[in-house]
């Protein structure tokens, strides 16, 4: 045998020391949220409190997706709460509207329009939480144009659903200026009525002002 050999057989190998590692808590699974979910919850939330009373910490908790996640998703707050004001839209405004917009509409679909929305602010609560885009107006609206484009959007449909109901109820010649003036005058009644909800604790005061702005109406086209 070799001196080399005969001095590795001398060796005596040291036993290999091995490190473990005990996850006290293993990594959670990440949920998957559709885009449609996040809004649903952020809208939620930014209806309830405001644009500026909400904070991406408080997002990240309603939607319970990660500030990375709302950033990868949607770029940042502003652009979430524009995202909720669309969705508002289409699901919200689109059925409340439809009464109105529709070809045949009459008087009677505009007084349906206003009791539907006392009804069903009195069934959730009062004072409620108003209307969205009214809501909007006030907050947002006066230094952010992109808000201030979806508010006058919504005015012009509900304007414009309101006269297309008026020109078909008039049971005299009325001018194209009458009705323009009618259904902005609904339009302000409409607006002023949802803010109050959010003040009042008693539908029928609601109901009567509505009841009176319908009555003014069907004097000047009947």
């Amino acid at each position: 045998m070799s001196k080399v050999a005969a001095a590795l057989a001398q060796v005596k190998p040291r036993p290999c020391k091995r490190t473990i590692i005990l996850l006290k808590n293993p990594m959670p699974r990440h949920k998957f949220h559709t885009n449609e979910q996040i809004v649903d919850r952020a809208l939620n939330h930014f209806w309830m409190f405001g644009y500026a009373a909400t904070s991406m910490d408080a997002l990240v908790s309603s939607t319970n997706v990660s500030r990375q996640g709302i950033y990868s998703a949607f770029g940042g707050k502003h652009a979430l709460f524009l995202a909720c004001l669309a969705a508002y839209q289409r699901k919200i405004v689109t059925h409340a509207f439809a009464q109105v917009e529709a070809p045949a509409a009459a008087l009677k679909d505009i007084a349906a329009y206003f009791h539907q929305q006392i009804d069903l602010a009195e069934n959730t609560g009062l004072p409620g939480l108003g209307c969205f885009i009214a809501n909007t107006l006030t907050e947002r609206a006066p230094h952010d144009a992109a808000a201030m484009a979806v508010v006058r959007a919504h005015h012009n449909r509900l304007r414009n659903g309101f006269a297309n109901a008026l020109s078909n109820a008039a049971t005299k010649k009325i001018s194209a200026a009458t009705i323009d003036e009618l259904s902005g005058f609904l339009l302000m009644s409409a607006t002023g009525l949802w803010s109050l909800s959010r003040s009042v604790d008693n539908a029928g005061e609601l109901r009567s002002y509505a009841n009176t702005a319908l009555s003014l109406v069907e004097q000047r086209i009947g």
